[in-house]
């Protein structure tokens, strides 16, 4: 009998600290191999405040930066003179030091909507090396990963495994303001994707996705479904 898939591979350390040294040397190596086959590499990180220590450590990491382009699993549709923007991050945390000589893509582009600047956005991330080197998403207390929020009025099309779409315009009551986000397809055919996530009551959250149910109720069962064992890097 064949066993069932396990749907994560859990990587546990002390702190965020331990963590952030961990995801970023397996980030970096995931750039290096793919410059060294490629000659360039993409990379898409998740904004908020779980991977600042991340961003900082990562920032630094001996790579060949100029090869390699940045951008983000997800935005807020806001401008980066916003502290909830997370290309404002990004910039200020990781594109830095050795990594500023990245190319930086953000999703963000102006328009009064995600929806009006959905086009643009989709033809900025196209050029994008394909499919990325490394992916790394977070996830919320309610289960949403990139901008898969349970209840979100697009999330069935940004997390069909079939749809050509590289964008979705994103709306949810428990997502603040209106975003913009990858669809699953184009985030879990990285060559490396990696779930980091930190504390106690994310992994019972993460610990009841993998139980199984309902990916309306917890979106980040999307992701497991389609990339098994998903590599994750928690603390406590």
């Amino acid at each position: 009998m064949t066993p069932p898939i396990t749907p994560i591979a859990l990587n546990a350390y002390d702190d965020s600290a331990g963590v952030a040294r961990a995801l970023a040397a397996h980030v970096a190596e995931a750039l290096r191999r793919r410059i060294a086959r490629d000659g360039t590499a993409s990379l898409a990180v998740s904004g908020g405040r779980t991977p600042l220590v991340f961003f900082e450590t990562l920032s630094g990491a001996p790579i060949d930066w100029s090869r390699v382009a940045v951008t983000l699993v997800d935005e807020r549709w806001v401008p980066e003179t916003s502290d909830r923007s997370n290309a404002a991050l990004v910039r200020h945390h990781l594109l830095k030091g050795p990594a500023a000589a990245a190319r930086f893509v953000p999703l963000y582009t102006g328009a009064a909507t995600p929806e009006d600047g959905l086009a643009e956005a989709a033809g900025r991330v196209a050029a994008l090396p394909s499919p990325f080197a490394a992916v790394v998403l977070g996830m919320g207390d309610d289960g949403h990963t990139a901008s898969f929020f349970p209840g979100a009025e697009t999330l069935a099309a940004a997390i069909d495994p079939a749809t050509p779409e590289i964008l979705a315009a994103v709306r949810a009551d428990a997502a603040g303001e209106p975003r913009i986000t990858f669809t699953l397809p184009r985030l879990v055919s990285a060559d490396t994707l990696v779930l980091h996530v930190e504390g106690m009551t994310k992994r019972a959250v993460l610990e009841r996705a993998c139980a199984g149910g309902p990916v309306e109720e917890l979106p980040i069962r999307s992701v497991l479904r389609a990339r098994a064992p998903l590599d994750v890097m928690w603390c406590p």
